[in-house]
């Protein structure tokens, strides 16, 4: 999953962050309420981990107005307020679940894929399609006329971006942010050597390729004509 953590304490912050990313997650942080809201708004995120008192916007009002403009994006909420009304009041702005802290880490990561699962079971479908490929978002499982791809997760994820725009250009800068966090610095032709890998999967042993190049765009994948 890619997950935006906001929380303002820079011990908590790198502590949640490195065992997020420890479990095999995507992690971007930042340390005050409206950057936060401003990442959430982007859509890209699987869930979003937000202390609740933050400097500039707190995560009260930001998750309110995240939810006001139909970002459904599941929500986790920490904090160190932890009586009835408080808890209460977060579920009611839009929350999908609140922990207290001080917290154990095993019980919120597990918290956090039992809320992204309750989202996952509302969409219409976890199983994405281009022609004879299929994603199944749940297992993160590729396959090609029912052979399985053997992905690497960041395959996984740039691939899953390609299908979900099918018939769109998308750009080496969109494919960059899909898979690595905002701190990464690409060096080299990092995307195109991540694409020559997933064509040689996706492409190679099949008639017909899904994967194209747009000269001087970017990358768009879909099913023949």
């Amino acid at each position: 999953m890619r997950i935006l953590v906001i929380e303002d304490d820079l011990r908590g912050r790198q502590f949640l962050a490195r065992g997020l990313v420890e479990n095999g997650h995507i992690v971007d942080t930042v340390d005050d309420g409206a950057i936060g809201l401003a990442l959430a708004r982007e859509g890209i995120y699987d869930v979003i981990v937000t202390d609740r008192l933050l400097p500039v916007l707190d995560g009260l009002e930001m998750v309110r107005q995240l939810r006001t403009g139909q970002n459904a994006t599941p929500v986790m909420m920490l904090s160190a307020v932890g009586g009835l009304h408080e808890r209460v009041e977060g579920l009611r702005v839009g929350c999908d679940d609140y922990l207290v802290k001080p917290y154990a880490f095993a019980e919120l990561l597990a918290r956090i894929e039992a809320i992204v699962r309750r989202g996952d079971r509302s969409r219409q479908s976890t199983v994405l399609h281009c022609a004879d490929l299929s994603l199944d978002l749940r297992s993160r499982v590729a396959t090609r006329a029912g052979r399985d791809l053997n992905l690497q997760h960041r395959e996984f994820l740039m691939l899953e971006c390609l299908v979900r725009r099918r018939g769109q250009v998308v750009t080496r800068s969109m494919l960059l942010e899909t898979a690595w966090n905002y701190d990464f610095e690409p060096r080299g032709n990092i995307i195109d050597m991540h694409i020559h890998r997933l064509r040689v999967k996706v492409d190679r042993d099949f008639a017909t390729a899904l994967i194209h190049t747009v000269t001087g765009a970017g990358y768009l994948i879909q099913a023949p004509a």
